[in-house]
């Protein structure tokens, strides 16, 4: 329920603060004497746009605040966003000079989203003009899943739903990613055995490269190595034959004289380190095979490596490896895509059932109840002057799942006998359209947990009877939520629990509007005006006292 509503620096308005009542809550007022500028005011907590042109102060910021007394199903929404919960809940809005705008729940700063979810479910707001709502499917689905009690099947629906949803796009961003990834497929499996084929973990480059190397100079290595021996035994003039004959003089010096002993000791190493380098050399001489065939296979392993490097831009077997491990893993990934696709896909199905299972239940209980609506709108119709009006449900199945189940709907109408029913769209005319929505109103009112509900001069256009009908309409709605009517007819402000006025003034040379609650002479007073217009007459006073009752 609103029960408070405060408005600063806005159009007329430069303070404005009223406390609401539950049941019916009249409105009234001269025409311009600013009953929209107060709606304007409260759309703003609804989260729409505001004009800092229209503020009277342009120096002052513009502030519209709300309280609602609101019950505990509200407490999940507050925990989803982190708010705290408050059974007395303030909605601020303000709209700062620069134009820039600031939203607050009990005081903590919201997101303009936050703001309209929760004041959507708070409030509903609806002008003479607007009717559009009432040719959407969403709404229309909405009058008879409320009348059919499907709110929480539907939740479960919708929740089953999304799901379904999700799991299709994920199934198809995984097919479009499988799909890319074939395109490159075989081009990416001959890399792979490419690499697989010549056994990397096996190879040692550098020791290839010196393989090679001895094999395409293995004469010219021969010879040298055949000179060196030759040049170290000969009998006669070999260097070690030479270096003996030196290490024996020496050593017999150092026999005669300890100054020769380190001479002596280092002749003695540098012989046998020569000699064993000799040795070595001959064992080199006499392994080094000339191999044709293993040249050849050096040279391919060689030339095949230098391709690989050069194809795949690194600079050694490491970097090949790298590699390989990243198109082995590409290829792994395609045979997990194919199974995430898989697994989904049996997700899908089961989604399906559930879906086709609940879709079914809601069909049968909108089919069910559509009777009862058409019945409930006819015989509102008839109270307010559309007698011969039919309204009927035409409910067909869909052959995809939508936001509402498996169904399409469509509302029919036809104002007088002999015409066709036609999508209402068409078939109502602007005379009929706010006595249709009424109608409508009513009925969701009687079986929907609605939330307060304004109606800004929905009975415009209407007089006598009709009038008098929609202000008993209007009274039976208000036992089922707040409703607060903005209106010009004395029929509709004669039954309201509550009433008020909005008023303009001047003050210091400057327009303003505000509004009063009216005392019951205020009411009977303002109501009699409604009747006789500026003057009160004695006859406007008595008729007015008849409708109050």
């Amino acid at each position: 329920m609103l029960s408070r509503i405060f408005i600063q620096n806005f159009a007329l308005i430069d303070r404005l603060e009223i406390d609401l009542k539950n049941g019916l809550q009249v409105i009234t007022g001269e025409t311009g004497a600013g009953k929209s500028i107060i709606l304007g005011a409260l759309r703003l907590i609804m989260g729409e746009r505001a004009d800092v042109k229209s503020f009277a102060k342009s120096d002052v910021k513009s502030i519209v605040e709300t309280e609602f007394h609101i019950n505990k199903n509200f407490k999940d929404f507050f925990d989803d966003n982190d708010l705290d919960f408050e059974e007395q809940t303030i909605i601020r809005r303000e709209i700062l000079p620069n134009g820039k705008s600031r939203a607050f729940i009990n005081d903590v700063p919201v997101t303009l989203d936050i703001l309209k979810e929760l004041s959507s479910k708070l409030i509903d707001i609806h002008s003479q003009f607007e009717t559009s709502n009432l040719f959407t499917e969403q709404f229309q689905f909405g009058i008879l899943d409320g009348l059919a009690k499907n709110q929480s099947l539907l939740i479960d629906y919708q929740n089953h739903y999304f799901g379904y949803q999700n799991t299709k796009r994920e199934i198809e961003q995984l097919k479009s990613a499988l799909a890319e990834n074939n395109r490159e497929s075989d081009y990416k499996n001959f890399l792979l055995t490419e690499l697989e084929e010549i056994q990397l973990d096996d190879l040692d480059f550098e020791e290839i490269q010196n393989q090679l190397g001895i094999q395409e100079n293995a004469e010219q290595i021969s010879e040298y190595l055949s000179e060196t021996i030759s040049k170290l035994n000969q009998d006669d003039f070999g260097i070690l034959s030479n270096l003996f004959d030196v290490k024996n003089k020496i050593q017999k010096l150092s026999e005669l004289s300890s100054d020769y002993q380190d001479l002596s000791q280092r002749l003695e190493a540098s012989y046998l380190e020569l000699k064993d380098i000799n040795t070595e050399i001959e064992n080199k001489a006499e392994s080094l095979e000339i191999d044709p065939n293993l040249l050849q296979a050096l040279l391919t392993t060689v030339n095949r490596l230098n391709s690989l490097f050069l194809k795949h831009q690194v600079n050694d077997i490491n970097g090949l490896l790298e590699i390989r491990e990243e198109l082995s893993a590409t290829q792994n990934s395609l045979e997990l895509i194919e199974n995430q696709i898989e697994e989904k896909e049996k997700n899908l199905k089961t989604i399906e059932k559930e879906l086709d299972s609940l879709s079914k239940k809601l069909s049968e209980n909108r089919l069910n109840f559509s009777e009862n609506l058409e019945n409930q709108a006819k015989q509102i119709f008839s109270q307010l002057g559309l007698e011969k009006a039919i309204l009927k449900i035409d409910l067909s199945d869909s052959t995809t799942y939508n936001l509402h189940g498996k169904n399409n709907i469509q509302i029919l109408f036809q104002a007088n006998s002999g015409f066709p029913l036609k999508p209402i769209q068409g078939a109502v005319s602007g005379g009929e359209r706010s006595r249709v929505m009424l109608a409508i109103k009513k009925i969701m009112a009687e079986n929907n947990a609605l939330p307060t509900l304004i109606l800004d001069e929905i009975d415009t256009g209407v007089s006598g009877r009709i009038a008098e009908e929609m202000g008993k309409l209007m009274k039976e709605m208000s036992q089922d939520l707040q409703l607060i009517v903005i209106t010009h007819l004395a029929q509709v402000a004669a039954k309201g629990n509550e009433n008020y006025k909005v008023v303009k003034f001047d003050e210091d040379g400057i327009t303003k509007t505000t509004i009063v609650k009216l005392s019951e002479d205020e009411k009977l007073n303002e109501i009699a005006q409604l009747i006789s217009g500026s003057k009160i007459t004695d006859a406007a006073i008595s008729q007015a006292k008849e409708l109050i009752g």
